[in-house]
């Protein structure tokens, strides 16, 4: 644990997670069964996921910056029989009891809460041995809600020995070549499909990982210099938080141990991934994947450079760029992108959005809800998504290339571009930007963000106006909530 410098070792991670284990089997649950948590960057998080795992559970793991009404809502529609938490949450956790009657037991670590039982009390008496019907179980984790009600991703449920390898760990293997030297940082909330999935993946190879807290840019780079980091795995707003640091404090910290920058989650402003490889080399690698599974493209640093702005060809599955009607389009024609030949899934509980996530032509290719193309040596590069498209004026303007043009103005910390109602246009573009400074919030620096856009795209696709805030309302993973920003305007107008 990179902030207190708690070490769990892999003997300690393995006998931690036999003991919770047996404890499963003892509450009842037999592989296909759900549990839940909710914990912060804990030094237990990655223990409690492996007991889940190799029970052969269903496991779910919730953000803890969740309200009430939304961590009951996760907690009883994944139907999880047990539900996890700490004492450093302990106010929302146990606000639920009476939304989340499936629950039938509760355990807290580091405390105790009305209607938890202590965590390790609970453990404890329980053997450090593997079980014996000993299987590999399965994420089934939530979408961060940025569009509407988290969904549950439900892959299906492999029960395979738990030494069966998958194909993100084929993947990690082939792309990182990590080993049981490598040393991972991940600076992101566990909780997280993808620093979950990777964590546990370099745990299955032997690898050191060095958990971050919370993400600092500063300290970031600090701990690739302590640890002698080797690989990582980044969102672009933490590069851009990198990159926006005093060039003395960047030039502090020896990198050079870094084999790997791995980054996925959201799109990358070009210029902010020139830049990155300007100053780390040509290390920089980049996936497009989603929670649900489906696909998996990649590229490297050389690929990239002689093609910016994609997010790869794909490695696992087939992409199709279809209209509305299902019909697949030509090269850098714009369309949703699908996946086939990849593997599939179900929004749990929920047959309509499940139904969504397919094309209009029943040919079971599955969509994450993203717009973009494909050129003619078959790079994808991602416009937008489809629920941000704005119509303005019988044109469609994807808000995601003002984004990362204005994303990388010397005094932009954060933007969020959407459409706003407009009597005459229907929609028209605005942006909300949280400024460097807020002394520099006004006309006048707004004046300057819109010409600055619109040197560099055309007029129709700049903001109108720009509006400024202390902070925008972003997914700890860098996702932004731009749903809430939106909606504000929509609501107003009605």
């Amino acid at each position: 644990m990179a902030g207190s410098g708690k070490v769990v070792t892999y003997r300690e991670l393995d006998e931690e997670s036999n003991r919770l284990a047996h404890l499963f089997r003892a509450a009842g649950l037999r592989p296909g069964d759900h549990i839940a948590f909710m914990l912060e960057n804990h030094p237990l998080f990655l223990a409690v996921a492996w007991a889940a795992h190799r029970s052969g559970l269903y496991y779910t793991a919730i953000s803890p910056r969740l309200k009430t009404d939304e961590l009951a809502y996760i907690v009883d529609n994944c139907e999880a029989r047990v539900f996890i938490s700490s004492a450093a949450l302990a106010d929302v956790a146990a606000s639920i009891a009476g939304a989340t009657p499936r629950v039938e037991l509760r355990l807290m670590l580091d405390g105790v809460a009305p209607g938890f039982a202590s965590y390790e009390e609970a453990v404890a008496p329980h053997p450090a041995t593997p079980l014996q019907d000993e299987c590999q179980g399965a994420d089934m984790l939530y979408s961060s809600g940025t569009t509407g009600r988290p969904k549950g991703v439900k892959p299906s449920l492999s029960r395979a020995p738990l030494d069966t390898p998958g194909p993100l760990l084929q993947l990690i293997q082939f792309l990182f070549a990590p080993s049981a030297d490598s040393v991972y940082l991940s600076p992101a909330p566990l909780y997280h499909a993808a620093p979950l999935r990777y964590c546990m993946t370099f745990q299955r190879l032997g690898a050191t990982v060095v958990v971050m807290e919370r993400f600092d840019p500063e300290r970031a780079l600090a701990l690739i210099e302590k640890y002698g980091v080797t690989h990582a795995q980044w969102v672009p707003t933490m590069f851009i938080k990198m990159l926006k640091l005093p060039q003395e404090v960047r030039a502090k910290y020896d990198v050079s141990s870094l084999r790997c920058a791995i980054h996925a989650a959201a799109p990358c402003p070009i210029p902010v991934k020139e830049q990155m490889i300007d100053w780390w080399g040509p290390i920089i690698h980049e996936y497009y994947a989603g929670t649900e599974g489906n696909g998996f493209l990649y590229v490297g640093s050389e690929d990239w450079l002689k093609h910016k702005g994609t997010v790869g060809r794909p490695l696992l599955g087939v992409v199709h760029v279809c209209d509305e009607d299902g019909n697949e389009l030509p090269p850098r024609e714009h369309g949703t992108v699908y996946f086939s030949d990849g593997p599939q899934f179900v929004y749990h509980g929920d047959e309509e959005k499940t139904k969504a996530s397919r094309d209009p032509q029943g040919r079971g290719w599955t969509t994450l809800g993203d717009i973009g193309y494909v050129d003619e040596e078959g790079f994808l590069y991602l416009t937008d998504r489809r629920s941000y498209m704005i119509i303005s004026g019988g044109v469609n303007v994807y808000p995601q290339e003002a984004e990362n043009v204005l994303a990388v103005h010397p005094e932009v910390a954060d933007v969020a571009v959407f459409g706003v109602p407009d009597e005459e246009m229907g929609e028209q573009v605005k942006a909300v930007v949280q400024p460097l400074s807020m002394e520099r919030a006004g006309p006048g620096l707004e004046a300057e963000l819109i010409e600055y856009c619109r040197a560099r795209l055309a007029p129709y696709k700049c903001p109108k106006s720009v509006d400024f805030r202390e902070e925008l309302p972003r997914h700890p993973t860098g996702k932004l909530y731009k749903r809430l920003l939106r909606d504000e305007y929509w609501t107003a107008k009605s």
